[in-house]
């Protein structure tokens, strides 16, 4: 796999920034009280991060209708307390000062939270382009997404090499979906994801990639 890209994709949460747990849990817990349930410290993770089908397993587990439930949880992350409640992690700004070439951030972070959160911590101007998945425009691991950041970099059927970052297979299975390199960066433990990621590339900081 090649190492010297020329345009650079990112992941927004668990890949550069993170939640609080405490915030997690909170959310969890006002959403449950919401729709008459009662979510566990591991179940309400599964719901927040939703790999490997953890999120379905909550869902089959308590009997809570996925539509009902993005209703409730819009309704209570709210970006002013989502945003405080944001970090970076340490690696990520070596890695985006160093890179070379345009950098795309591909977030599954809704645009009314995205915003916020990259204007709290200082770092909307880290990236070329910003693309926040949707129901028009397709979720991750659906390559339109990536694409679309391509287009706004200004890097598509040129020929140039690009790699794509992130912490979730969804993220690995977008990078394959567009052609890219796919680079995991393994941030929690097995357990919290519900599962393992297989990529081309692991590492455990994103500074490890340069």
């Amino acid at each position: 796999m090649s190492r010297d890209y020329d345009f650079w994709l990112l992941d927004l949460d668990g890949t550069l920034v993170d939640v609080e747990e405490s915030y997690i849990h909170e959310v969890g817990n006002r959403v449950g009280n919401r729709l008459g349930v009662s979510f566990s410290t591991r179940q309400a993770e599964h719901l927040w991060y939703g790999f490997g089908g953890t999120r379905e397993k909550v869902f089959a587990e308590t009997g809570v209708d996925r539509e009902r439930f993005w209703t409730e949880f819009h309704e209570v992350d709210d970006p002013g307390p989502r945003a405080a409640a944001t970090h970076i992690y340490p690696d990520a700004a070596p890695f985006v000062t160093e890179t070379r070439g345009p950098v795309g951030l591909v977030t599954h972070c809704q645009a009314y939270l995205t915003e916020p959160i990259l204007e709290s911590l200082g770092i909307a101007d880290w990236f070329d382009a910003v693309v926040c998945c949707d129901e028009d425009l397709g979720w991750k691991p659906d390559p339109d997404p990536l694409e679309v950041a391509m287009r706004r970099l200004g890097v598509t059927g040129d020929g140039r090499a690009g790699a794509m970052i992130g912490d979730d297979p969804r993220d690995v299975g977008a990078a394959r979906n567009a052609g890219l390199d796919a680079i995991h960066v393994d941030r929690h433990d097995t357990d919290r994801l519900g599962g393992g990621v297989t990529a081309g590339r692991q590492v455990d900081r994103l500074t490890e990639v340069l």
